[in-house]
């Protein structure tokens, strides 16, 4: 490839800052998305971030046997660079013993499709479920109009299984695995100083579960799985915000609450995604719009597991139609 690449093994708190420097400089950039790292950044930047399904990309595992659910995938300003980086990315690693046999030169195929009849879900809130700041769902309703205008047909609708319980399963889960890799630093006084407050509630959260606890979460999560499954036997996408605020000042540690709901959690403030984390499905940010104060968010297209192909020609007709990222590029894309 012609233009260079920049990696990023990122959390969603610096994601936002350098995704937005490093897509101001480069054509496309890759990192890793476990509660949303490549989809907050992607949606607050007015760009396409594609989180992709487990084992298509290999990427460096502490575990081989039971890998994080995190992933990489690639970020780019348009789904035509975003696929050519996905197709240099695919494929088998020997190394990594449940990466997927796969020529990623599929990813280079002509992305244009007739989407006419594509059944699309949209989730939205949850029906309730997830608070979200004033302005969000307006924005990404009205991007759903943008599909139903190239003849997409949108249904309200969720998969049928208590959310609350995906979300359980993924605090604990989350707690094992992201606990276990900083359990040396933990275990170490000097280093456990030197800690952040988050990084310490993930080891102290994995600490207090059984190997029955997370076996139990890990049913959950198979379950949750299962009823997506079943519900993309009916819908061909299925549809909700890259995030449940927008982009927040970046003295802010953490969102303390959410149009008047208090966050338990650091991270509960991405429940939207990572519940299609717990899914296992590919999920690909595209830009939905600005609110009044002129910030961008993003909508996630949801695909079947397997289906990144399909996300990215439906992604690409969208682009078409809408053109936001060179409708609205960053300013300094305009400074001579």
């Amino acid at each position: 490839m012609a233009a260079p690449v920049i990696r990023m093994s990122l959390g969603t708190f610096t994601a936002i800052t350098a995704v937005s420097l490093a897509l101001r400089m480069l054509p496309v950039a890759d990192g890793s998305d476990y509660g949303g790292s490549l989809r907050n950044p992607a949606g607050w930047n007015n760009v396409f971030g594609f989180r992709t399904r487990f084992g298509l990309v290999p990427s460096d595992a502490r575990d081989v046997w039971l890998p994080s659910m995190g992933v990489v995938g690639p970020m780019a300003r348009t789904v035509t660079d975003l696929s050519t980086l996905l197709s240099i990315q695919a494929g088998y690693d020997s190394r990594l013993p449940l990466s997927i046999e796969s020529d990623g030169a599929r990813f280079e195929e002509p992305l244009k499709m007739d989407v006419k009849g594509k059944r699309i879900a949209w989730v939205g809130d949850f029906r309730g479920y997830l608070p979200f700041e004033p302005g969000i769902l307006d924005v990404c309703k009205a991007a759903l109009k943008t599909f139903e205008s190239m003849g997409c047909i949108v249904e309200e609708a969720q998969p049928d299984y208590p959310i609350e319980a995906v979300w359980r399963a993924c605090l604990q889960l989350r707690g094992w695995q992201a606990g276990s890799a900083l359990l040396a630093f933990y275990n170490d006084p000097a280093k456990r100083s030197l800690m952040k407050p988050e990084a310490i509630f993930e080891v102290e959260s994995g600490s207090k579960l059984s190997a029955f606890d997370i076996t139990a979460a890990s049913v959950v999560r198979s379950q949750w799985y299962e009823a997506v499954r079943q519900f993309f036997q009916k819908f061909d996408y299925i549809m909700l915000p890259t995030a449940q605020l927008f982009a927040f000042d970046v003295g802010i540690h953490w969102p303390q609450e959410i149009a008047g709901t208090k966050m338990q959690t650091y991270h509960e403030w991405m429940k939207g995604v990572l519940a299609i984390t717990m899914s296992g499905c590919p999920a690909l940010a595209v830009p939905a719009g600005f609110n009044d104060q002129g910030l961008p968010i993003g909508i996630q297209i949801i695909g079947p597991n397997h289906a990144e192909l399909p996300c990215l020609q439906l992604a690409y007709a969208y682009d078409t139609a809408t053109a936001w990222p060179s409708r609205r590029p960053p300013p300094l894309l305009n400074q001579s």
